[in-house]
């Protein structure tokens, strides 16, 4: 028996999170870029209270639709109260609404049992309504302690791994 996979397409997910709050914003798009990027942030922007908010800050890690001065200067000009504010490459995990993209993973995308798009489209929108309505800020911290033990870590994993190598004989 032979089986053929047919790819059904692709849909973005991107979504704004109001971290005191827990309020999820969230779109589907055909694709991710720049425009779409910039139609989250009008989504968020027009509502109260970040409409009248003096600054409204834009933890963005730095994927091409917001990465850089221009994409900085591109929000400012269009929202004047909106800073973009860029978490260190390879560092997302430091954004929230990775959290919340986390959790979409494990409670809505998978298993992966679409047949459309439409299907896609609507289980994340009724997870989004369903988050909304009994969501609760996330408990989450992250000390000087914690970074200092987080860098230890990594500091003696690299001196591990490095011992590792320089001991090993070529073959």
């Amino acid at each position: 028996m032979n089986h053929t996979y047919g790819r059904g397409g692709a849909l973005a997910y991107l979504a704004a999170y109001d971290v005191r709050h827990a309020k999820v914003f969230g779109r589907t798009e055909a694709r991710t870029g720049i425009e779409p990027f910039m139609a989250v942030v009008a989504q968020v922007m027009g509502l109260e209270p970040y409409a009248s908010a003096k600054r409204v800050f834009w933890i963005v890690d730095n994927g091409s639709s917001h990465r850089g001065t221009k994409a900085a200067d591109r929000l400012a000009a269009a929202f004047p109260n909106a800073v973009l504010v860029h978490t260190p490459v390879h560092a997302s995990w430091l954004n929230q609404v990775e959290i919340y993209f986390s959790v979409v993973q494990r409670k809505v995308v998978s298993p992966n049992d679409f047949t459309n798009l439409i299907q896609v489209r609507d289980r994340l929108q009724e997870f989004e309504d369903r988050y909304k309505a009994t969501a609760q800020p996330f408990q989450w911290r992250f000390t000087t302690s914690d970074l200092d033990d987080l860098l230890a870590r990594l500091d003696r994993h690299t001196t591990d791994h490095q011992e590792e190598s320089s001991t090993a004989q070529p073959a």
